[in-house]
């Protein structure tokens, strides 16, 4: 297993520079179940098989069986959409068998990834003490975050709390949840007039709340997955201020809008953050997975993430001033994922990552101003990021569907409808840099009126 196949090398290596070739990456329609357990069955057994076999089953049936994201058709979620450059580091990343678990074993790709995470911490405007480490996306750095605040917030208050709580909005992401239910917590659920946290309704409910004394902590969204909103930060930061609760910054999708002068004012009062989570592997062109998990004041965070086992001293030399990125996450063993944005970041520069942010922007302006001008369909609110909700007058959930399916068939974007305020809605999501308005003409030109859902393939 461990000597080099040559001729595998050659062929792999040779699909992924097809694979980096293509000027479109096709979106594809997803897989079969019951056909890809069949064409896969026996693939796996006690003697192995040719590389080319499974090379072939790979590029036949495994990778085709999907919906690409990194094409500017993507539309639904948001896509991770790598740069060229970025996903030949990351290649480089396996190759050269990097981890990052410690400075002990990892000195220089600890290094390099905290270059990085210098440069997002100066976009959020963090002191120059700040820091943390990456982690596989949104979701472990919100656990790993709020596992801080909670054991902060209970030392805080003498440990007296039996079930710490945490407010949060309705519009705070899945995973917020989630990760209270891991950690114990309760959420205090903070009411919104138009999906935002506000500095005067947190405020009002710590005020009116007879048990206010047990929250802990509060999660301000930079940047909502379904709407694309920004929380009021500066007036979260300062009801935190005044109440001794750890403030938390989701701003995995969002993030990336630290970078983009347009937008950078929404984002004031993030500097005041407790902690704050950005995903590149979403809107700053990494590959998968790769989020970046940044404290103010991060002798907090490794006072609880810290592990602690006789095999694991070495590692633990606080003399010598060392940074052990195991230190700041629920984790132990992990690859450098921020590897290769470090290494787009040097070779693109800043300026290059701005102004792909932007296009994002315009891109969803563009699509907003179309919508706006645009008789029988309505804006649902102005987009504030990349996201564009609207609605086409009489429709329901099964219409959305119908137009949603026959773009994926007909390849033209892959779109889903959302609900707001009780109500399906289109939604787009632009990260994609090389998005067009030739391409946003043409996916709202097939929901506009007079025009319904074609009943043949859609001009391209």
């Amino acid at each position: 297993m461990h000597d080099l196949d040559h001729r595998l090398a050659r062929r792999v290596f040779d699909e992924c520079l097809r694979q980096l070739g293509l000027d479109e990456v096709p979106l594809k329609t997803g897989g079969d179940r019951e056909r890809l357990t069949e064409r896969l069955d026996g693939l796996i057994g006690p003697s192995g098989n040719d590389p080319e076999t499974v090379l072939s089953a790979f590029l036949r049936d495994v990778a085709p069986a999907i919906l690409a994201c990194d094409t500017p058709r993507f539309m639904a979620f948001v896509s991770c959409v790598p740069s060229k450059t970025s996903i030949l580091f990351d290649l480089m990343v396996s190759a050269f068998t990097l981890h990052g678990i410690s400075w002990l074993e990892a000195a220089g790709p600890v290094a390099a990834e905290n270059q990085a995470l210098r440069v997002l911490a100066d976009a959020a405007g963090l002191p120059a003490g700040a820091g943390g480490c990456f982690v596989s996306g949104g979701s472990g750095g919100n656990l790993s975050a709020l596992l801080v605040a909670r054991d902060v917030g209970l030392s805080r208050r003498g440990g007296r709390i039996a079930r710490p709580r945490v407010a949060v909005t309705a519009d705070a992401h899945s995973s917020i949840g989630k990760a209270l239910h891991v950690l114990g917590l309760d959420p205090l659920p903070v009411p919104t007039r138009d999906h935002r946290l506000t500095g005067a309704a947190l405020r009002d409910v710590l005020a009116r709340d007879p048990d206010r004394d047990d929250v802990v902590a509060v999660v301000a969204t930079a940047g909502t997955t379904n709407g694309g909103l920004i929380d009021d930060l500066a007036g979260a930061a300062e009801v935190a201020r005044e109440r001794g609760l750890w403030l938390h910054v989701d701003a995995a999708y969002g993030g990336a809008g630290l970078l983009a002068p347009t937008v950078r004012g929404l984002f004031d009062g993030i500097e005041r953050a407790d902690s704050v989570v950005i995903d590149p592997h979403k809107w700053l062109f990494s590959p998968f997975d790769c989020a970046a998990l940044l404290y103010r004041d991060p002798p907090r965070a490794k006072a609880v993430h810290t592990q602690r086992a006789s095999y694991l001293d070495a590692i633990h030399d606080d003399d010598a001033g060392v940074w052990n990125p195991s230190d700041y996450a629920h984790h132990l063993t992990r690859r450098a994922r921020g590897l290769p944005l470090w290494f787009g970041l040097a070779v693109h520069g800043t300026d290059a990552y701005r102004d792909a942010v932007e296009n994002s922007l315009t891109m969803a302006r563009y699509a907003a101003d179309r919508v706006a001008g645009t008789d029988g369909l309505t804006l649902v609110c102005e987009p504030e990021l990349s996201v564009v909700l609207f609605r086409r007058d009489g429709w329901g959930w099964d219409d959305y569907g119908k137009w949603s399916d026959r773009l994926l068939a007909d390849q033209v974007a892959y779109v889903l409808p959302t609900e707001w305020d009780g109500e399906p809605v289109a939604r787009l999501c632009f990260v994609h840099p090389e998005t067009t308005k030739q391409l946003v003409d043409e996916v709202i030109d097939t929901i506009a009126p007079p025009l319904n859902v074609p009943a043949g393939p859609v001009r391209r």
